[in-house]
Protein backbone atom coordinates (compact mmCIF):
# COMPACT_ATOMS: atom_id res chain seq x y z
CA UNK A 1 0.00 0.00 0.00
CA UNK A 2 1.54 3.23 -0.65
CA UNK A 3 2.37 5.99 1.66
CA UNK A 4 0.58 9.25 1.32
CA UNK A 5 2.76 12.31 0.30
CA UNK A 6 4.69 14.11 3.01
CA UNK A 7 3.18 17.11 3.95
CA UNK A 8 6.57 19.19 3.30
CA UNK A 9 7.94 17.27 0.55
CA UNK A 10 6.37 19.97 -2.15
CA UNK A 11 6.82 23.08 0.15
CA UNK A 12 10.42 22.20 0.57
CA UNK A 13 10.97 21.86 -2.95
CA UNK A 14 9.02 24.76 -4.10
CA UNK A 15 11.35 26.54 -1.59
CA UNK A 16 14.70 25.14 -3.12
CA UNK A 17 13.84 25.53 -6.71
CA UNK A 18 12.74 29.19 -6.29
CA UNK A 19 15.57 30.42 -4.95
CA UNK A 20 17.77 33.03 -7.34
CA UNK A 21 18.63 31.06 -10.38
CA UNK A 22 18.09 27.68 -9.12
CA UNK A 23 16.94 24.86 -10.81
CA UNK A 24 15.71 20.70 -11.60
CA UNK A 25 18.63 18.36 -12.04
CA UNK A 26 18.33 14.44 -12.31
CA UNK A 27 21.85 12.80 -11.68
CA UNK A 28 22.02 9.28 -11.11
CA UNK A 29 18.03 9.48 -11.70
CA UNK A 30 17.91 11.33 -8.39
CA UNK A 31 16.49 14.95 -8.06
CA UNK A 32 18.74 17.35 -6.88
CA UNK A 33 18.41 21.53 -6.70
CA UNK A 34 21.24 23.13 -8.19
CA UNK A 35 22.05 26.45 -8.79
CA UNK A 36 24.88 27.16 -11.44
CA UNK A 37 26.83 23.69 -11.69
CA UNK A 38 26.49 23.01 -8.18
CA UNK A 39 24.23 20.69 -6.17
CA UNK A 40 22.92 22.36 -2.63
CA UNK A 41 19.82 20.39 -2.00
CA UNK A 42 19.58 16.18 -2.75
CA UNK A 43 16.18 14.89 -2.56
CA UNK A 44 16.93 11.68 -3.98
CA UNK A 45 15.17 9.27 -6.07
CA UNK A 46 11.17 10.03 -5.56
CA UNK A 47 9.34 6.54 -5.14
CA UNK A 48 6.27 6.16 -3.01
CA UNK A 49 7.30 3.93 -0.45
CA UNK A 50 10.26 5.71 0.48
CA UNK A 51 10.06 8.38 3.39
CA UNK A 52 10.48 12.19 2.22
CA UNK A 53 14.05 12.92 3.06
CA UNK A 54 17.05 15.77 1.84
CA UNK A 55 20.70 16.30 1.72
CA UNK A 56 21.72 19.56 2.53
CA UNK A 57 25.10 20.98 2.96
CA UNK A 58 24.85 22.73 6.84
CA UNK A 59 28.17 24.64 6.75
CA UNK A 60 27.14 26.59 10.22
CA UNK A 61 24.04 24.07 11.60
CA UNK A 62 25.21 20.94 11.54
CA UNK A 63 26.03 19.93 14.50
CA UNK A 64 22.79 21.05 15.46
CA UNK A 65 20.88 19.30 12.72
CA UNK A 66 22.51 15.85 13.83
CA UNK A 67 21.17 16.30 17.39
CA UNK A 68 18.15 15.51 15.69
CA UNK A 69 16.87 11.58 15.54
CA UNK A 70 16.35 11.89 12.23
CA UNK A 71 19.50 13.60 11.16
CA UNK A 72 22.19 11.84 9.90
CA UNK A 73 25.58 12.13 8.27
CA UNK A 74 25.14 10.70 4.54
CA UNK A 75 27.54 8.40 2.73
CA UNK A 76 29.97 8.07 0.19
CA UNK A 77 32.48 11.06 2.00
CA UNK A 78 29.94 13.83 2.01
CA UNK A 79 30.03 14.00 5.91
CA UNK A 80 33.72 15.54 5.45
CA UNK A 81 32.12 18.88 3.52
CA UNK A 82 29.14 19.46 6.15
CA UNK A 83 26.33 17.54 4.72
CA UNK A 84 23.65 16.00 6.85
CA UNK A 85 20.49 13.91 5.65
CA UNK A 86 17.82 14.37 7.15
CA UNK A 87 14.36 12.58 7.03
CA UNK A 88 12.02 14.68 9.31
CA UNK A 89 8.46 13.83 10.47
CA UNK A 90 5.50 16.10 9.47
CA UNK A 91 5.40 17.96 12.29
CA UNK A 92 8.79 19.49 12.14
CA UNK A 93 8.59 23.44 11.66
CA UNK A 94 8.92 24.03 8.17
CA UNK A 95 10.93 27.42 8.74
CA UNK A 96 13.85 25.37 9.73
CA UNK A 97 14.05 23.55 7.05
CA UNK A 98 13.37 26.13 4.73
CA UNK A 99 16.50 28.48 6.77
CA UNK A 100 18.63 24.97 6.52
CA UNK A 101 17.93 24.54 2.58
CA UNK A 102 18.94 28.62 2.30
CA UNK A 103 21.96 27.93 4.27
CA UNK A 104 22.81 25.47 1.81
CA UNK A 105 22.20 27.41 -0.97
CA UNK A 106 24.28 29.77 0.38
CA UNK A 107 27.61 27.77 0.81
CA UNK A 108 27.10 26.41 -2.73
CA UNK A 109 25.83 29.53 -4.80
CA UNK A 110 27.84 32.93 -6.09
CA UNK A 111 28.14 35.61 -4.03
CA UNK A 112 26.13 37.61 -6.42
CA UNK A 113 23.26 35.21 -6.39
CA UNK A 114 23.51 34.90 -2.46
CA UNK A 115 23.51 38.61 -1.76
CA UNK A 116 20.15 38.41 -3.85
CA UNK A 117 18.87 36.88 -0.94
CA UNK A 118 17.41 39.16 2.06
CA UNK A 119 20.14 39.18 4.80
CA UNK A 120 20.02 36.78 7.35
CA UNK A 121 19.88 37.27 11.28
CA UNK A 122 22.92 36.96 13.02
CA UNK A 123 20.62 36.45 16.01
CA UNK A 124 19.37 33.35 14.85
CA UNK A 125 19.53 30.40 16.71
CA UNK A 126 21.32 28.23 13.49
CA UNK A 127 17.87 26.94 12.56
CA UNK A 128 16.74 26.05 16.01
CA UNK A 129 12.79 26.20 15.95
CA UNK A 130 11.56 29.14 17.53
CA UNK A 131 8.30 27.24 18.53
CA UNK A 132 8.57 26.55 22.19
CA UNK A 133 11.23 23.94 21.71
CA UNK A 134 8.56 21.73 20.36
CA UNK A 135 11.22 19.71 18.77
CA UNK A 136 13.93 18.48 21.04
CA UNK A 137 16.98 17.12 20.06
CA UNK A 138 18.11 14.08 20.72
CA UNK A 139 19.89 13.22 23.98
Amino acid sequence: MPTSPHPLAEPLRAFAFGLPEAWEDHPWGESVAKVGKKVFVFFGIPEEERPFGMTIKLLESSDLALTFPWASVPGYGLDRGHWVTVMPPADVPLDMLTEWIEESYRAVAPKALSRRLPARDQGTTGGAPSNGGRMLPKK
